[in-house]
């Protein structure tokens, strides 16, 4: 049996190491997409500050551990888990990409499923929008006006295509 997420997440970030095996294309370790706050914690089996908005709004969850709010976070909507959001290079994108690459870099490992299109606020910068394998789910990279990837984040739409989250 697997260590719980919770843990060896925690421990790969404390370690600065990658946490492999995690992130994927229909969710996070355990918790998969369209799971429900109380299955998602228990899939997680560690410490979550924030609570699922009960009317159904837009709603962040992060592990306790993380000290700064764009390093990562579960996006929740309708009371579903529908997104993940990364912004630290200790973690690798399904697929192998992370923060720090360069769009050379993405492109060489997604190949043509890659769509740029422009940042929405940060003129010369872009998101590279890599579907999945079975087109449920999609991936985006945005990247800064260096061609450099800032954040990543995995997810089911229209959840994936928030630029701003949960605003």
């Amino acid at each position: 049996m697997a260590a719980p997420a919770a843990r060896s997440t925690e421990s790969a970030a404390e370690n600065g190491q990658s946490s492999e095996g995690l992130p994927r294309f229909d969710g996070y370790g355990d918790m998969r997409f369209g799971k429900d706050e109380a299955a998602f914690r228990r899939a997680w089996q560690g410490d979550l500050a924030g609570t699922v908005d009960a009317a159904g709004g837009c709603s962040v969850l992060r592990p306790v551990w993380v000290k700064q709010p764009r390093d990562f976070g579960f996006l929740f909507e309708q009371g579903r888990f529908a997104r993940y959001d990364v912004g630290t290079a200790k973690e690798a994108a399904p697929g192998g990409g992370k923060v720090g690459m360069d769009v050379a870099g993405i492109r060489a490992r997604y190949g043509d499923r890659v769509q740029a299109t422009p940042h929405k606020y940060v003129a010369g910068a872009q998101y590279l929008r890599v579907a999945s394998p079975d087109d449920k789910s999609a991936l985006v990279f945005e990247t800064d006006a260096t061609g450099k990837v800032t954040r990543w984040r995995v997810g089911v739409t229209p959840q994936i295509d928030y630029v701003e989250g949960c605003g």
